[in-house]
């Protein structure tokens, strides 16, 4: 692999916590896909891991409740002819999901008022098309 893939800031994907599979992927490939184990699956266990800081893993586990299985993140990658390139897909792959899950929460907006010379021009329009159509009516024509 090319090196560390960091997550969020020095915070990186540690070496020796991935766990990797490998098994036959389908796609293009000719023969060469009977005989190769190109197909990665790449497995991380967040809920043991102390690579993290304890809040970004408390948050990444409530975020990506839905994917783990038993506290671990699997990601598989099978896009490619080549073992080394789904490796390098998986890892990128994984580095993006944690960056995403371990982010801080937004900002709550903070809802604006609105100014009062716009509420009194809005009110001062509603009035004159009422008078508008009030002096449309036949009323006082003789």
């Amino acid at each position: 692999m090319s090196g560390p893939y960091l997550i969020r800031g020095a915070v990186a994907l540690p070496e020796s916590e991935l766990r990797w599979r490998f098994s036959r992927s389908s796609g293009p490939g000719g023969q060469h896909v009977n005989t190769s184990d190109t197909q990665v699956e790449l497995r991380f266990d967040l809920a043991n891991t102390e690579a993290l800081p304890e809040v970004w893993r408390e948050r990444a586990l409530e975020r990506l409740a839905n994917r783990l299985v038993d506290g671990v993140l699997v990601v598989r990658a099978a896009e490619h002819r080549s073992q080394w390139r789904n490796r390098e897909t998986a890892c990128v792959r994984m580095a993006a999901l944690l960056a995403e899950a371990t982010a801080p929460p937004p900002k709550r907006r903070k809802r604006a008022r609105t100014p009062r010379g716009i509420v009194e021009r809005r009110l001062r329009e509603k009035k004159q098309r009422g008078d508008l159509k009030r002096g449309r009516s036949g009323r006082g024509w003789d």
